[in-house]
């Protein structure tokens, strides 16, 4: 359960993580200098106030942070940080290796309050609705490369010709893979195995 003083704690090392104190904090954010004192945080006879989602939102944006390294704050768990591509730049040339690894600029890192023990992870952040009903816009999908994936898993598949497909694998055969569409606007693809670069598993997902 979240406790009182943890939200407060989280709201204390958000401010140090960026050289601030809890009233430098609050000033970035647009908010009265006293908004996040220590004074403010019980009321006059003694009974807990908390920060508001909103003044928690505007902190946040104020220093570039989301809301999941906030949540890895108050657990006192350490963020787990990911290299996060937008779905829109999927077909850019050279953001993936040959096996599907991340590489280049056009990469950005995302905190996590998950801890992920495996390596090569990365997240590909949902820009538009192309997805739906599956995935949403903001919705992060956590993929890896290594771990195996079987019929009924969801997964990213590349092509040799730079096609980059998200899909539910219905059949992964010796000669091809079949692969149905998360929209409502597509069916199923059916892939020769010489055309398949290769294919990342989805593990995880945050909306």
């Amino acid at each position: 359960m979240m406790q009182h003083g943890d939200v407060w704690r989280g709201v204390d090392l958000l401010a140090q993580k960026h050289g601030l104190s809890a009233s430098g904090l609050a000033k970035l954010a647009g908010l009265d200098a006293t908004a996040f004192n220590k004074s403010k945080r019980t009321s006059k006879d003694g009974r807990p106030r908390w920060p508001s989602t909103e003044s928690i939102s505007l902190a946040l944006a104020a220093v570039g942070e989301e809301f999941t390294a906030f949540a890895a704050l108050i657990s006192g768990e350490p963020a787990c940080v990911l290299p996060r591509l937008s779905t829109k730049d999927l077909h850019a040339p050279q953001v993936f290796d040959q096996n599907g690894r991340p590489v280049g600029k056009a990469w950005q890192n995302g905190s996590f309050p998950v801890s992920f023990k495996r390596d090569h992870l990365y997240v590909l952040e949902v820009h538009d609705t192309s997805l739906e009903p599956t995935y949403r816009r903001g919705d992060q999908l956590v993929v890896s490369p290594h771990i195996p994936a079987q019929a009924g898993n969801r997964v990213v598949v590349r092509s040799h010709h730079g096609d980059v497909l998200i899909g539910l694998l219905e059949a992964d055969l010796n000669s091809s893979i079949h692969l149905k569409s998360l929209s409502l606007q597509h069916g199923t693809w059916v892939l020769d195995r010489h055309e398949v670069a290769w294919m990342a598993r989805i593990v995880w997902l945050s909306q």
